[in-house]
């Protein structure tokens, strides 16, 4: 259980509080660890988005994703466009026959797989000898998102995909994979209509064309943008009897209540993720299937590249914020993306863009980076009651882990907090000898902000190879501080976009 109390120290005397702004917030919060908790599984930290396909197949990507899975729990990766031209998955013979060719297909799996990663397959888009038209997405590697010309093609399309991937990786293997049709069908990436109507038949054929091959294979959706759809797919699914393991969704911190809620409610950034997690947990306890896993396929704190923000500090406290709201509400969230190496508005032309990754391009660790990884160290019970700006866990081997922040917006500004942590009930005591230790990791302007660094060398779009490596340099965030703990408290001060992550063992 936590206790918070929270002062102003102004910047002289407290008549000057009046008129001047707080110089430094205060919180003093007592912490009992060995009080009532709740698991705390890293569902945020499991799954992660990137581009499409075929970037799968480049050394940085693989490179990158080895990167992350080093401070991280990832586990799986999703991607669009399995299907796309470009790995020469379909083709039709003379005769208009259908030809499958999985080389392709087998060098994207066996590249994730190898590296201890397992696939998230996203079934999409349309080959162009499939389509029912030439439905061009406005994505730089120019997608078709219309509906197949002729869903007996494509049943067969999916179940000899199906197949192949279980002769080669074998049912085993392949049932721990998640199997989710399309990709954001309630917007620009699918071209039925009606559009519900339209991909819930899509949904339908490959459903049962997957489980027609396996009752195994486990598929969901509807994998729709802001939030949508979920309880009609389930009520769909229902009465209709179509298989249906796991509902998917995504939002951005971005979006507006207008596209997600349907009205004008106001919703700050930082909140707006956990907010449609909310809805959609609330649709879901509501329905006909109220035990259904939600699987958030995308999030970020925004869907356009914006530097301020995916690129810059704002990332660490933003991460930390939406893990503490979001927590019991989802199965697995998958940020979006882990890497920079991603086209989607075409080739890169800068590492620092405002791209989705927690890699810049060149592996370049972004502060994102280090918040996950910060964030990895948090414990798998979480303590009773937290607070709207701390985090406290315990862990398997009784180490107390808190994070701590102090969330500003881009382009606003906030005094530094001081937090001051009351520890109760450790569990070493029993132990008749022992030195608790204090160790604290900080990400913040001092610490892992590679994008400051790469503006104060002159913002070079095509850097060299020596301020490759000073960038690489400056991402390090340093040895954590290391203490003894001293009268069971810990206090420790984290500036405006500043994440800290303290460990007591």
């Amino acid at each position: 259980m936590l206790r918070r109390t929270v002062s102003c120290l102004a910047l002289s005397l407290a008549l000057a509080s009046i008129v001047a702004p707080c110089a430094l917030a205060q919180e003093q919060i007592t912490v009992d660890a060995a009080g009532k908790t709740t698991p705390l599984p890293h569902f945020w930290e499991q799954m992660f988005g990137s581009g499409r396909a075929n970037l799968t197949l480049r050394a940085q990507y693989r490179e990158d994703m080895r990167k992350v899975a080093s401070v991280t729990d990832f586990q799986y990766v999703r991607f669009h466009a399995i299907f796309q031209d470009e790995n020469g998955v379909y083709d039709e013979d003379a005769q208009g026959n259908p030809v499958y060719n999985w080389s392709y297909v087998d060098q994207i799996y066996d590249g994730l797989l190898e590296n201890g990663v397992r696939p998230y397959v996203e079934i999409s888009f349309m080959p162009k000898k499939l389509a029912s038209r030439l439905d061009y997405h406005a994505f730089w590697y120019k997608q078709i998102v219309a509906p197949p010309a002729d869903y007996a093609k494509w049943d067969a399309l999916v179940t000899a995909f199906a197949k192949h991937l279980i002769d080669r990786y074998g049912i085993t293997e392949v049932s721990q994979w998640y199997f989710e049709v399309w990709n954001e069908p309630n917007i620009d990436f699918w071209t039925g209509r009606p559009a519900q109507q339209t991909y819930f038949e899509l949904y339908d054929h490959t459903a049962k064309a997957l489980k027609a091959v396996s009752p195994k294979i486990r598929v969901g959706g509807p994998a729709t943008a802001q939030a949508a759809w979920v309880g009609d797919m389930i009520a769909h699914a229902t009465q209709n009897n179509v298989p249906l393991d796991f509902v998917s969704t995504h939002v951005y911190g971005n979006d507006t209540s207008k596209d997600v809620f349907g009205d004008d409610r106001p919703v700050p950034p930082h909140q707006m993720v956990c907010a449609a997690v909310d809805k959609v947990h609330d649709q879901i306890e509501h329905s006909a299937r109220p035990n259904m896993p939600l699987i958030w396929s995308e999030f970020n704190a925004t869907y356009m590249n914006q530097q301020e923000i995916t690129d810059s500090l704002y990332m660490g406290p933003w991460m930390a914020d939406t893990i503490r709201q979001c927590d019991g509400k989802v199965q697995m969230m998958s940020y979006w993306t882990f890497s920079d190496v991603f086209e989607e508005q075409g080739v890169v032309k800068t590492p620092f863009y405002g791209g989705y990754g927690l890699l810049a391009e060149y592996g370049i660790p972004k502060p994102a980076f280090n918040a996950f990884k910060l964030l990895h160290k948090l414990g798998n019970q979480r303590i009773a009651e937290p607070q709207d700006d701390v985090l406290v866990t315990r862990g398997g081997d009784d180490t107390v882990a808190i994070a701590a922040w102090n969330l500003v917006e881009p382009g606003a500004s906030a005094p530094d907090k001081t937090f001051t942590f009351d520890l109760t009930r450790l569990p070493w005591k029993k132990v008749k000898k022992y030195t608790p230790t204090v160790t604290i990791s900080r990400l913040d302007a001092q610490h892992g902000d590679t994008l400051a660094a790469w503006k104060a060398m002159g913002s070079p779009s095509h850097p060299t190879q020596a301020q490759i490596a000073a960038l690489k340099q400056a991402s390090d965030i340093g040895k954590p501080e290391t203490h003894p703990l001293e009268n069971n408290t810990v206090t420790v001060t984290v500036p405006q976009q500043g994440l800290a992550l303290i460990e007591i063992r």
